[in-house]
């Protein structure tokens, strides 16, 4: 017979050694950067549509490259679009917040696990934010190619 018969219905939990709040924060952070990822995905595949470029492929590491500065990009965007709308007490905490990680992808997704906790329309925003980033970027033209690129278009 085992030891307890009660093992709760996420015995995962029982040997997480971080706290709950831990846990819950770990989680929405993971959220919020599969969130950022998808936006980046979904815009980079609509610019290559758009600009009459192949889709991009996963196996392409200049393709993985521009998805990881894209995906920067969407980040950074975001911090900008929130800090835009928080008073200076909620500026503070945000910076406090962003200050504990040492990456800027890290401090970006850390602010943004304070604000989805305090912000009751978090996603609401979220979503807004990130469809006029990327209404923006397919609004401008494609960034230059290099002189040789150009070359060949001739």
């Amino acid at each position: 017979m085992s030891s307890n018969p009660f093992r709760g219905a996420f015995p995962h939990q029982h040997r997480d050694p971080r706290s709950l709040v831990e846990r819950i924060q770990a989680q929405l952070a993971e959220r919020i950067a599969e969130a950022v990822d998808m936006a980046a995905l979904t815009l980079m595949v609509e610019l290559r549509q758009h600009h009459g470029r192949p889709a991009p492929e996963t196996t392409n590491d200049a393709d993985r490259q521009e998805f990881e500065q894209l995906s920067a990009d969407v980040l950074a965007h975001l911090h900008g679009a929130f800090l835009s709308e928080l008073g200076a007490d909620e500026r503070a905490e945000l910076e406090r917040a962003e200050a504990a990680q040492t990456s800027l992808r890290e401090r970006y997704l850390s602010g943004q696990v304070l604000l989805a906790r305090r912000l009751s329309d978090y996603w609401q925003r979220f979503e807004i934010h990130q469809a006029a980033f990327a209404e923006t970027r397919l609004a401008s033209p494609p960034k230059n190619e290099g002189w040789l690129a150009r070359l060949f278009k001739s």
